[in-house]
């Protein structure tokens, strides 16, 4: 059999070539776009052009709703490095030479430890975006350093804001008994890579033999060759095909319920720069047990979960293993009840939508009004 392996430059020209007439078609709406006054929002087509709402491009849906939007006229362009608009170095150009401001929202950058030889295939795109803003807006400390790191200076202002969580849908059951049923674990998101999944199935596992009644609900799709095999495969090995449930997909209206009907979040990504399950599980009263790498130390306290150490290791990923992830679980669930009350404070406090917008607002009128 051929194998034929293609450099990433070539795939990038044929992919170009392959979306062509819909690129012409963006470019002539770029070339369009006028300046509107005040607080007027513009978010590079990726609310209007009928693609489904999911990832990085899903915080922008709070910020629709509470100062509208437009694709043919705005003040400002909002775009997210996670989720970039279509053609998104013309919009910038078209924007900067109309007097539209840019703010960007950074959220991680490509290293060797997950994008290999190919990280500057990724990071190259987003120094040049985040060089071309007005404001940045950093979902984390850690997406701060890292993109200082992997990007290099950028000149522009810039604030944190966390990732926010609308409280109103994402709450606990309050009827919810945590005693006298299996310890129900989620593992929910995009899971990018093998050993993350397999890590949260050994720890079932290791709960298990421990006198745990513990059953798992892996939500979400996943990203590597093969996936689904190797999911059943290692069920099938560990012996846990009647304790582990799989959703291969789920949308933002489905996720409330199935937060709600487990009670601890296991997350054992490495270096995840600002997770919105994380905070979405804890808004719904999950602890959260995971690793303590990227920028999960800055939004998971102690009283709402355990992260494992790791060390900061830009060239390979330490994934916290099965046997240290039940051993973590094991700390909460003598105060299961108390960890939950304390995750829905975490998110309470810090991580509620409104005061993310309204942080937002400042900066818009700042912008708009220098």
């Amino acid at each position: 059999m051929l194998n034929l392996v293609i450099p990433w430059q070539l795939r990038e020209l044929l992919r170009a070539a392959w979306e062509y007439p819909s690129r012409r078609t963006t470019i002539t709406r770029i070339c369009q776009i006028r300046r509107n006054e005040g607080v007027s929002m513009g978010f590079g087509g990726v609310l209007e052009d009928g693609r489904p709402i999911h990832g990085g491009a899903v915080k922008l849906l709070p910020l629709r709703k509470a100062f509208g939007g437009s694709e043919g006229a705005f003040g400002i362009l909002y775009a997210v490095s996670s989720s970039p608009p279509a053609c998104a170095s013309k919009l910038f150009r078209h924007c900067r030479k109309s007097g539209i401001k840019i703010v960007w929202n950074q959220n991680g950058v490509a290293y060797p430890a997950w994008a290999g030889s190919e990280s500057e295939r990724f990071n190259a795109p987003m120094r040049m975006l985040r060089g071309a803003a007005d404001f940045v807006v950093y979902q984390s400390k850690f997406c701060k350093a890292s993109a200082d790191k992997f990007l290099g200076p950028c000149e522009a202002p810039s604030a944190i804001f966390y990732n926010p969580v609308d409280l109103g849908i994402f709450f606990p059951d309050r009827a919810k008994e945590f005693f006298g049923h299996p310890l129900r674990l989620l593992a929910a998101g995009t899971h990018g890579t093998r050993d993350r999944v397999t890590s949260a199935l050994e720890a079932v596992c290791e709960l298990r033999k421990s006198g745990v009644d513990a059953s798992l609900t892996v939500a979400g799709r996943f990203q590597w060759p093969g996936g689904e095999n190797d999911f059943s495969g290692t069920t099938t090995r560990l012996g846990l095909q009647g304790a582990v449930r799989r959703i291969a997909r789920f949308s933002q209206g489905d996720a409330p319920a199935l937060y709600r009907e487990h009670d601890l979040l296991v997350h054992p990504k490495y270096m995840d720069p600002c997770p919105t399950v994380v905070l979405e599980a804890m808004a719904s009263g999950l602890p959260v047990v995971g690793s303590r790498s990227g920028g999960m130390p800055e939004i998971v306290t102690p009283d709402c979960g355990v992260l494992i150490d790791a060390p900061e290791d830009w060239d390979t990923r330490h994934t916290p293993s099965g046997s240290q992830l039940a051993a973590a679980i094991a700390r909460i669930l003598p105060n299961l009840p108390e960890f939950s009350l304390a995750a829905r404070r975490n998110a309470e406090v810090r991580f509620d939508v409104s005061r993310w917008i309204e942080e937002h607002e400042r900066i818009f009128r700042e912008l708009r009004d220098p």
